[in-house]
């Protein structure tokens, strides 16, 4: 074979590999119109880190808290709080986490605002 073809089965051979790696990272198989199947890459975008889902969280966390300090009252929620304290370490951390911050009773003022 002469130099030129020699050179079109190589990069006829690179396309291939290249469009193989492409696809092994996923593809859908795609019908056309005469029945053929056509792999087609599928496109996930995938980040490192769910960030909308634990601002989610933290969100509805925090609208659960301001809600319970609503209905339980500052003096009593405050009172079950130091309760917790008292206890062993996850206790003491949770105690932490449920003190009653600014945000907490902002979010209970308004809910108490419409009910």
């Amino acid at each position: 074979m002469s130099d030129a073809q020699v050179h079109d089965f190589q990069k006829r051979v690179r396309d291939i590999n290249r469009q193989h790696r492409k696809l092994s990272r996923g593809y859908v198989q795609l019908v056309e119109r005469d029945g053929l199947l056509v792999p087609k890459r599928s496109l996930r975008v995938r980040r490192a880190f769910p960030v909308r889902g634990l601002l989610l969280t933290l969100i509805g966390f925090m609208l659960f808290k301001g809600f319970v300090f609503m209905q339980a009252g500052a003096i009593n929620y405050n009172d079950r709080v130091a309760k917790l304290a008292e206890g062993n370490t996850a206790e003491q951390v949770g105690a932490w986490v449920l003190q009653a911050d600014p945000i907490t009773r902002w979010i209970a003022d308004t809910i108490a605002s419409y009910i």
